[in-house]
């Protein structure tokens, strides 16, 4: 994992004799589901996408499912929060990463985090990522559990709340799961959730990056 390095959203813009590119700057959260062994090609396909800034935020779960060393952009976890602040001066971390984003994808958002985020509960750095988003900002959100959990009465309930709070959700997808069953509660395909984020990227026009 890189070091921690405050955002730089008030450094001036390098001088160019080219015309500037617009820059869009994504926060990818990824938790604890097994679809987050595709965050590495997640990440690959966003980079993809010309002018785009990653950064990600896991949480100490989701570490189980993918090798850090296969993600090619600054990835946060909850450790950096409480190395960063020492005292009252100093930068929070959580605050410094919504003030940097453009856009928020949580990818993979599974069954526990779901409910957490439905209910204000913030006790990691993820989740506090998202309690203090700013609303005026598209946050994207990609559901990923097993069949069972995904059909439960308060699933639709704990969507619906999210939905409710203006954030967008990439819908799962029906196949058959690594824990063998077969049935919907599968995260979006990487290429769908990529296309919907370029979607509401272009919707947004959203502002050049200085």
């Amino acid at each position: 994992m890189e070091p921690f390095s405050p955002p730089e959203p008030g450094f001036p813009a390098e001088k160019s004799s080219s015309v500037p590119q617009k820059k869009s700057r994504v926060l990818v959260g990824v938790t604890g589901s097994v679809a987050a062994l595709k965050l590495p090609l997640l990440i690959a396909e966003l980079l993809k996408i010309p002018g785009l800034e990653v950064k990600v935020v896991t949480t100490e779960r989701a570490k189980h499912f993918y090798n850090a060393q296969e993600i090619p952009v600054t990835l946060y976890s909850d450790e950096d929060e409480w190395q960063l602040w020492k005292g009252r001066s100093d930068p929070v971390l959580h605050i410094e990463l919504r003030r940097w984003a453009d856009l928020m994808l949580v990818a993979p958002l599974d069954a526990n985090t779901l409910a957490k985020l439905a209910n204000g509960i913030c006790d990691n750095l993820l989740t506090c990522v998202i309690r203090a988003w700013d609303l005026s900002k598209p946050l994207l959100f990609c559901p990923a559990m097993n069949t069972a959990m995904w059909e439960h009465p308060i699933t639709a309930q704990q969507v619906e709340q999210l939905k409710g709070f203006g954030y967008t959700e990439i819908p799962c997808v029906v196949k058959k799961l690594v824990c063998g069953d077969e049935g919907r509660g599968a995260m979006a395909e990487v290429w769908t959730i990529v296309e919907s984020l370029k979607r509401i990227l272009e919707e947004r026009d959203l502002p050049m990056q200085s």
